[in-house]
């Protein structure tokens, strides 16, 4: 089963200990005798027998008790053309078959060059030059790492610090944990990489003093970030690094002229704006990149999930040529690199899923049926338990308040019973598969493969609604 929280998406057990008499399966006995599994408190899975997944089609996921799932997270925002896509199984076999594996090291094959075309060709402006990872996290470490050589090249060493927004997650490596504003993902890792700091997120349903004034309040949390730049030293800060739309804290969207105003003080002060779209890009959002959708220009791109539909693991930092520029030049090269980074079978697979996209017209699919989406989630605020409703394109979060006129949050004991018992369980007990989580304060995400439609909409409002009101008659 899972049962994520706060630091991340831990698990952590069910209110109800299971009916005796269950058995344990020979393959729930092996789980819980040699798998560790990820953001997991593993002493429940001692006492319990795990949930496993055992098949998915489409938009649904069975598990070995052959229970009907519909999957409201797109596995971790990553399945965007659905499961059970045979041509992608059929793509990725082929090309085990010709070339399984080679590094992209000094030496290419002909689906990483095929990609790395493609990937450019989407990209906005001179965003061009394509670096390679294994998922998005290595990408995020690649963004500094290349940022903080770019400006040791052009005769700015000082320049290394990164400005990210409070309680933003960008990865589980020591550079981008260090980027990551969770303090509670950090404590048992530090000391991290030194140079990560903060500014404000745009969270506006928690930004009274600006009333009813997006636009306004845009532009202070844009200013907030010229703030730290400052604050450290413009020559000793390297890059910006921000998602299109925020993912942990449950979908925090850019106001009106935000990363327009953002943009303009990296350039201002010599910065690298770095659009983290390990979420956002491939169609989340109804573009292939999230930052064509909001009207900037990042210098560089960090991606992964969607890029393959989870049929491959891997992801990629795209730099413009600017960034690219030192490292023409003479023997200069970026000492860097990943085994698995541009993985010939993950690559062969991201060209067909990407084929995908572009025969069934998935982006025009999730800009066509966004605004529907979220009109069918907003009925749930009618529910005294649900505050606020927001996000964009197939990426919403639902927040969960103790009280809605003063927007009072849950206490920990409730954030306890409700993100770290019930809701998890009882969610996937009704059949949805979705993201409770209270990194900040209490959210359940939701983002459904981009082949969704209207009547998974509706399921998805049903089996909330219910769930929710047995949460609220629980606290």
């Amino acid at each position: 089963m899972v049962f994520m929280t706060t630091t991340a998406n831990v698990q952590t057990e069910p209110v109800s200990a299971p009916a005796a008499g269950v058995n344990w399966t020979p393959l729930q006995e092996a789980g819980r005798d040699h798998l560790w599994m990820h953001f997991s408190r593993m002493a429940p899975f001692q006492e319990k027998p795990m949930r496993v997944i055992d098949h998915a089609e489409g938009v649904y996921l069975y598990d070995d008790r052959g229970q009907k799932i519909l999957d409201g997270l797109s596995g971790l925002f990553v399945v965007q053309a659905g499961h059970g896509r045979e041509e992608l199984a059929n793509a990725a076999a082929e090309q085990a078959k010709k070339l399984a594996y080679f590094p992209a090291w000094g030496i290419a094959n002909e689906p990483v060059i095929q990609l790395s075309e493609r990937l450019a060709s989407y990209a906005p402006g001179s965003l061009n030059r394509v670096f390679f990872t294994s998922g998005g996290g290595e990408a995020v470490e690649s963004a500094w790492k290349v940022a903080k050589q770019y400006f040791k090249l052009t005769g700015k060493p000082m320049k290394h610090k990164v400005i990210s927004r409070m309680s933003a997650y960008h990865g589980t490596t020591q550079g981008a944990l260090a980027i990551t504003g969770l303090p509670a993902m950090k404590q048992a890792f530090e000391p991290l990489t030194p140079g990560g700091f903060r500014a404000a997120n745009t969270d506006f349903y928690r930004a009274p003093e600006h009333g009813d004034d997006l636009v306004d309040f845009g532009l202070w949390a844009a200013n907030r970030i010229e703030e730290a730049i400052l604050q450290e030293g413009p020559e000793t800060v390297a890059a910006v690094v921000l998602e299109p739309v925020q993912n942990s804290g449950g979908c925090f969207t850019p106001p009106p002229g935000y990363f327009q105003r953002v943009r303009e003080i990296c350039d201002r002060y010599d910065v690298l704006l770095v659009s983290d779209e390990v979420i956002c890009a491939f169609g989340r959002h109804g573009t292939m990149f999230a930052c064509e959708k909001f009207g900037y220009e990042p210098d560089i791109i960090t991606c992964a999930k969607g890029m393959s539909s989870g049929y491959g693991p891997i992801g990629a930092m795209i730099a413009n040529e600017r960034v690219m520029e030192p490292f023409l030049q003479g023997t200069n090269f970026f000492p860097h690199g990943y085994t698995f980074g541009g993985h010939p079978v993950s690559a062969a697979v991201s060209l067909a899923n990407l084929d995908i996209f572009e025969r069934e017209g998935l982006n025009q699919r999730v800009l066509d049926n966004e605004q529907a989406f979220g009109d069918t989630l907003r009925k749930l605020l009618d529910l005294p338990i649900v505050g606020d409703v927001r996000g964009d394109g197939y990426f919403w979060g639902i927040e969960l308040v103790r009280d809605k006129g003063t927007k009072e949050t849950f206490d920990a004991a409730a954030r306890e019973l409700l993100i770290k018992q019930f809701l998890p369980n009882a969610l996937m007990d009704n059949g949805l598969y979705c993201r409770p989580d209270d990194r900040v304060n209490p959210v359940i995400q939701v983002a459904p493969p981009l082949i969704s439609g209207q009547a998974e909409f509706d399921e998805m409002e049903q089996i909330l609604r219910g769930t929710l009101q047995d949460a609220w008659a629980l606290v």
